[in-house]
């Protein structure tokens, strides 16, 4: 199992995941605690390529850090990888989504160092 954590303003995010076989399956989640998107990244070897595709809850915005982090992951590990993510913040700012989409992606570069 997979931890790490950052504080981003109001909100703690946590991003968790594990091995599935050899695939993985992580979760970000922050604020009120829901599933906003899930996004599954797949490697092609032929193409040494990843593709991703996403599926988020209406009225949610979780949808593209799903999809890149579950692109960035797979293309890495070269496995099939799940990502959920739920970041919920009560009157969010243009700033703190900029900000809490930055340190998401700073979280999945540590995760991906962790793996490796």
């Amino acid at each position: 199992m997979i931890e790490i954590k950052k504080e981003v303003g109001r909100v703690h995010l946590i991003l968790r995941g594990e091995s599935i076989g050899k695939d993985m399956f992580f979760v970000l989640s922050g604020g009120m605690r829901h599933i906003g998107a899930v996004a599954m990244g797949i490697y092609d070897t032929e193409s040494g390529r990843a593709s991703s595709s996403v599926i988020s809850s209406p009225g949610h915005r979780e949808d593209e850090i799903a999809l890149h982090g579950a692109r960035k992951i797979s293309t890495v590990t070269q496995s099939t990888v799940v990502f959920m993510v739920g970041i919920h913040v009560d009157n969010i700012t243009a700033d703190e989504i900029m900000d809490i989409v930055k340190v998401s992606e700073v979280m999945v570069d540590e995760l991906i160092e962790t793996i490796r």
